[in-house]
């Protein structure tokens, strides 16, 4: 069990919309009552028309920062690949600025090779990825103690992956907030993999919150996911075709255990 309380995320995929539509979708999360709103890290869309509308994710958030008031934003994940570590740093400081501390910096190595080769950048392996990701987080968090003015808080680090040789690894060292993908089963082992490297790590585990993604979870399922230590659950509301009906479903379910 968790001392965390039931927090609700939902996910934006910013496709095939106008920005006016992504952004109507993200206030009108918040006005249902969703803790944090999520978009994505692609240059492209995911599903249907490769050549269909995008916007990109960091400028995106900054514009959430302002039109938004209470929820926190964030991606779910930023690729480590496409953006200088210092850069990546001094920017997420900024978005924290703009929403008055409620940016969450969740980052990825990358995994959509399409990216990669479209805008010119080394796609390498999925070893050599996570290396990469391994050299970004220190240097990260050295420039967040360097920025003037500084981060208005703790910029939370959200790792997302299930790799239980090194990306599990690096959420033991680094991160406030895991993020995987799985069933109930699933998410208790990778929370056991992760306990094992807080060991190593010589960190608490208890400061790591634990998020999975509930796209095809009955919200009956909750119950047992917070048995096995993960209490912050993200659903999808797609898009273009935003569908906030399943968040309104967990966002009862976070009220009625949060009381």
């Amino acid at each position: 069990m968790s001392n965390y309380p039931i927090r609700i995320g939902v996910h934006l995929q910013p496709q095939h919309a106008d920005y006016a539509t992504i952004r109507a979708a993200a206030s009108r999360a918040e006005e249902i009552g969703a803790d944090v709103v999520f978009n994505w890290d692609h240059f492209y869309p995911l599903f249907g028309d490769l050549g269909g509308k995008h916007f990109e994710c960091l400028t995106m958030l900054a514009g959430w920062a302002e039109s938004t008031s209470r929820a926190e934003i964030g991606a779910l994940v930023l690729c480590n690949s496409y953006r200088n570590p210092d850069l990546l740093a001094d920017m997420s400081r900024t978005i924290d600025h703009i929403s008055g501390g409620r940016f969450i910096l969740g980052i990825g190595s990358g995994w959509f090779r399409w990216d990669y080769d479209s805008y010119g950048y080394e796609f390498g392996t999925a070893g050599s990825r996570l290396d990469d990701l391994a050299e970004a987080l220190p240097r990260i968090e050295s420039r967040f103690t360097k920025l003037n003015p500084p981060p208005t808080r703790k910029i939370p680090i959200l790792i997302g992956g299930g790799g239980e040789k090194k990306t599990l690894r690096l959420v033991a060292r680094h991160a406030d907030i895991w993020h995987g993908f799985g069933d109930v089963a699933t998410i208790a082992h990778k929370n056991s993999v992760i306990d094992r490297w807080c060991e190593v790590e010589e960190r608490d585990p208890s400061a790591i919150e634990r998020s999975c993604s509930v796209r095809d979870v009955e919200v009956s399922m909750g119950d047992e996911f917070a048995e096995v230590g993960a209490t912050f659950f993200v659903v999808s509301a797609g898009g273009p075709d935003y569908d906030l009906s399943t968040l309104e479903k967990w966002v009862a379910y976070r009220d009625s255990r949060n009381r």
